[in-house]
């Protein structure tokens, strides 16, 4: 016996893809919060915390580059609907257990469809700030775990990940 997957929803009867219609959903308020982590040399992420860097205030750009990224993320995904964004946070903690960076984004709005693209993108673009940031003095940094990790609003509901 095989379960019946659900269809992907950018992709139309012929294969096409396209742009979901989402003029019939409802309006609810919508959350999505994303998480993803850079992974570095313990004496870049002490760089980073005593604010010597050679390009400045790395948490404080990443932060807000992330920000500046979910509000732009119809620009960056090619299907994504352009989204009246109420809430934008980025947080950026120093784990000396990676050692690195955790990011964390959480993105609001009241709508028809859902902010987990712009979450994801706040956290990719922050981690992808922070490498740019710290890359002269470790070109081994990596960027892991980006995911979605609790969205709720619209027909799922409220969804959180394991």
């Amino acid at each position: 016996m095989s379960e019946e997957r659900p269809a992907l929803s950018h992709i139309d009867a012929s294969g096409a893809a396209n742009m979901v219609d989402v003029g019939d959903k409802a309006v609810t308020d919508r959350i999505a919060v994303a998480e993803g982590r850079v992974v570095m040399e313990a004496a870049t992420l002490a760089l980073i915390e005593s604010g010597n860097a050679k390009k400045g205030d790395v948490i404080g750009t990443a932060r807000l580059a992330g920000i500046m990224a979910a509000k732009r993320t119809h620009e960056l995904i090619p299907l994504c609907h352009a989204l009246l964004l109420s809430k934008v946070a980025v947080e950026i903690e120093p784990d000396a257990g990676l050692p690195g960076l955790k990011v964390r984004a959480t993105v609001r709005t009241t709508g028809q469809t859902g902010v987990e693209m712009e979450a994801l993108t706040a956290v990719s673009v922050a981690c992808l700030t922070i490498y740019d940031m710290a890359k002269a003095v470790d070109r081994g940094m990596r960027i892991e775990a980006i995911r979605l990790v609790e969205k709720d609003g619209g027909r799922s509901g409220h969804w959180q990940a394991a």
